[in-house]
């Protein structure tokens, strides 16, 4: 059986009961189509990058599921994209480093490095002491999502300012040490728009990312 993540966020304006039922529509989906869901997480209410369907924030959900048809992601796909509680989806195949890597944040395994790694991280004040640096939502940048979030705070980039200042290379290392499965994304893009989110040009930031995908170049023929 192949792994995979599919993140998606619900419309934030339904009731509480429809927000569950729309993660719940899905998990029963996978588990219709013959798929064993691993893990079911509600991330929660996040704040967006930029507005989606006039709505500045979306409750996030990410399901864990291994299959031995994957055709059943096209199908899941399109079943999204016909939703409208739903305003944005991602699925990512995951290998077993990637499979590692979520049951190990499960067990708080990961919540002891990226303590370390804020611990690290830590500024001076005026009198000598330590103060913590205030992790920010990278998130927020087209390409990251919540896992890669984590494996760049792991090596110590937890502000848009440490994303704008990180070179193409140091990126690409700290993806390769989260695992082989996250090899596969390019941040050629990160830097300039942790840039702009550092610098609060949020619809300078939008107008960037609506020209993305997936952090990247949209082909000219693909769906907004």
């Amino acid at each position: 059986m192949k792994n995979y993540e599919v993140t998606f966020i619900v419309d934030p304006v339904l009731s509480s009961d429809e927000i569950k039922t729309a993660a719940k529509t899905y998990s029963d989906m996978l588990t219709d189509e013959g798929c064993t869901i691993v893990n079911l997480g509600e991330l929660g209410l996040k704040q967006l990058a930029y507005p989606i369907n006039r709505r500045n924030s979306g409750v996030y959900y990410c399901i864990e599921y291994a299959t031995t048809a994957p055709a059943v992601i096209a199908k899941m796909e399109l079943a999204f994209r016909r939703d409208e509680r739903i305003m944005r989806f991602l699925t990512i195949a995951l290998d077993k480093y990637a499979v590692k890597y979520n049951q190990d944040k499960r067990d708080g395994k990961i919540g002891v490095a990226k303590k370390n790694a804020e611990s690290d991280s830590d500024s001076k004040d005026a009198k000598g002491a330590k103060t913590p640096v205030k992790k920010q939502d990278l998130a927020k940048i087209e390409g990251i999502g919540p896992k890669i979030a984590e494996v760049l705070a792991s090596s110590g980039i937890l502000t848009y300012a440490d994303l704008a200042g990180a070179s193409h290379d140091k990126l690409k290392d700290a993806l390769a040490k989260g695992g082989s499965s996250f090899t596969m994304h390019d941040p050629a893009t990160w830097a300039e728009q942790a840039k702009l989110a550092d610098q609060g040009k949020w619809n300078e930031l939008q107008k960037m990312q609506d020209k993305l995908q997936g952090g990247s170049a949209k082909a000219s023929s693909e769906e907004e």
